[in-house]
């Protein structure tokens, strides 16, 4: 289970959502191995006085979250974040330096889904890769 943040200028999200969204659900399937029906994105769009980054980054940068169950190895997610810039990069063609990702683990007992605690579902999908 992963949930996804992207947050981008409104006009950043307005111009690549389709692309980041694939870009995104693509490395998902790809490195963690997820069914192609889970998909969980969510497209926070900023204002420029609500966005504030250094100087250095363009109208096109993006922060990318991502929340997920605990127990991927140190290179899977390496992987993913690897796959999730070229990805970017390629679809939307937005640089390299406006793509920042931070993952966010935690256990399985700590997420609700469908009225249960996670570690409780049978899920169609492995966790320890």
């Amino acid at each position: 289970m992963s949930q996804i943040k992207v947050y981008a200028l409104s006009e950043t999200i307005e111009l690549h959502r389709d692309n980041l969204s694939k870009a995104i659900h693509q490395a998902l399937v790809k490195e963690l191995k997820y069914p192609e029906e889970k998909k969980f994105q969510r497209f926070i769009s900023l204002e420029p006085k609500n966005f504030i980054y250094p100087a250095d980054r363009s109208t096109s940068y993006v922060i990318i979250e991502i929340s997920m169950f605990d127990g991927r190895t140190k290179e899977t997610k390496k992987a993913l974040i690897k796959t999730l810039f070229k990805n970017i990069s390629n679809l939307c063609g937005i640089d390299l330096n406006d793509i920042e990702i931070t993952i966010f683990e935690t256990s399985q007992e700590n997420w609700g889904i469908r009225g249960e605690s996670a570690d409780e579902l049978q899920l169609n999908y492995k966790i320890n890769i």
